[in-house]
């Protein structure tokens, strides 16, 4: 039996960067809280942020680690799988990853040890500056990250010579025309879902009684954040959007899952789009609403898919309900923030079980999110590797086969549902484990310093929650 190579090798990547990515988005937002709370602590000397930071900065450990294991893989496929991608486009996908290392990296690893294993052996000041540090280097991370993948999306500053990208400009390359929008969205998404999981691990405190001080306030600062970023991040959605309809309006039609070109395009709320039939079989709709949202007028022409060959159409179901998912998570994210303020000038917030649960599942919704808004980004540019530069089909490796792709896809498949569930299991015992105190007064033997980046977390792999420490 044939098997496709390109298809196989599109699922691969697809797979472990769905994995990855879901973790550093988590810890985007989330060292930042830590770095709010650190700073908190030195500010107003009050315990309760000390006790919360060191808390929060064990789950970082964890999800960090995490992290690290499940991306590693990804750098090597570009060279096992798509080796006419490398050539073509390293001259300015090599840079952008080596200044990624070079800024980002050197400053994670200078400051990560003094966050994890300084408190109370360094000043509150110092380990809030290494707090901040970390923060600063996850986003520098994600700068240059979210700089080649706009790059593929709406590539600029450069020319093709002998069959090689070769930079013109570096600012047109690193500041391409959707880069600040999906640089601004997906920081967004950081600190929703770092704000979500917040609160509803928060939430499972207050129901159970635990440490109800500190999580009251954990919730009740995080709360009030969503309700800022959970609105802007539909405006700054909506932006993305238009800049998307400028720049990858085939992209925008199969989102829409409208096929002709025409204005009074209906907001499809549910629909079938059949790409053989080249219409959808069944549409529920918003009469109008497409046109008024992109182009802000019932007359507005919206581009229909036909416009392109059916073989350069990209597979529209796939990103026609992502994006649905994606909206429908945000627009729950809003109505939790709102109701969270409702709740609070009736002065239920913390008492409301039926919220409190809601919240606790609410802290699935920003990932299932960023992983749809992602699908719609990357399926969506389909049968671009490149935009309108570079196809997959030209794009893989010549000699690569389906049976060797389809092997290490399975491969990559069983190891990474071992990380991730060792790593889950791991993380609720962290949770579990709650706010345990390391007394400041309490002498510290270098017998007892930690010899290994997990072992921040004090909870031992042997099923015990106590401290490991004498």
């Amino acid at each position: 039996m044939a098997l496709d190579p390109i298809l196989l090798s599109r699922l691969q990547f697809a797979f472990v960067v769905s994995f990855h990515a879901i973790f550093p988005v988590f810890t985007i937002g989330l060292a930042s809280y830590v770095a709010v709370l650190q700073g908190l602590y030195v500010a107003t000397g009050n315990a309760v942020w000390d006790r919360l930071g060191y808390f929060w900065t064990k789950i970082f450990a964890v999800v960090f680690g995490i992290g690290v294991v499940s991306g590693i893989v990804m750098a090597f496929q570009f060279g096992t799988n798509w080796s006419n991608f490398v050539r073509f486009a390293a001259n300015i996908i090599g840079p952008l990853l080596s200044y990624e290392v070079i800024t980002a990296f050197f400053l994670e690893a200078g400051f990560l040890g003094v966050l994890l294993f300084g408190r109370h052996r360094v000043s509150p000041s110092v380990h809030f500056f290494a707090a901040l540090m970390v923060a600063v280097g996850t986003f520098i991370s994600a700068f240059w990250i979210l700089v080649s993948n706009s790059w593929m999306q709406t590539p600029q500053g450069f020319e093709i010579r002998e069959g090689v990208v070769h930079i013109t400009s570096w600012m047109e390359a690193v500041f391409n025309p959707s880069f600040p929008y999906r640089f601004t969205h997906m920081a967004l998404a950081a600190f929703l879902t770092g704000g979500f999981v917040v609160c509803g691990v928060s939430a499972w405190f207050l129901i159970r009684g635990r440490d109800v001080e500190a999580h009251r306030r954990a919730l009740s600062m995080t709360l009030w954040l969503l309700l800022i970023l959970a609105p802007l991040q539909a405006f700054v959605g909506d932006e993305h959007g238009l800049n998307t309809l400028e720049h990858q309006p085939m992209k925008v039609a199969a989102m829409e899952g409208n096929w002709d070109t025409q204005s009074h395009v209906p907001l499809l709320l549910f629909a079938l789009p059949d790409r053989e039939l080249q219409a959808n079989r069944v549409e529920i709709g918003i009469p109008n609403g497409a046109s008024l949202i992109l182009r802000h007028s019932v007359d507005g022409v919206v581009p229909g898919l036909k416009e392109i060959p059916e073989s350069q159409q990209p597979p529209v179901w796939m990103v026609f309900y992502s994006f649905r998912v994606m909206v429908a998570m945000g627009l729950l994210m809003i109505a939790f923030a709102l109701a969270g303020l409702f709740l609070r000038k009736g002065g239920r917030l913390y008492t409301s079980r039926f919220y409190l649960r809601g919240l606790q599942l609410m802290s699935l919704a920003p990932f299932l999110a960023v992983l749809s808004g992602w699908f719609v980004t990357e399926i969506g540019r389909s049968p671009w590797l490149v935009y309108n530069v570079l196809s997959y089909k030209d794009a893989v490796t010549p000699s690569l086969s389906g049976w060797m792709v389809l092997v290490t896809l399975i491969g990559y498949v069983a190891v990474y549902a071992v990380i991730f569930i060792s790593g889950v299991y791991y993380l609720f015992k962290v949770i579990r484990q709650g706010l345990d105190e390391l007394d400041p007064d309490e002498e510290i033997h270098d017998a007892d310093r930690p010899a290994r980046p997990l072992s921040a977390t004090h909870v031992p792999f042997d099923g015990h929650t106590s401290a490991s420490r004498s």
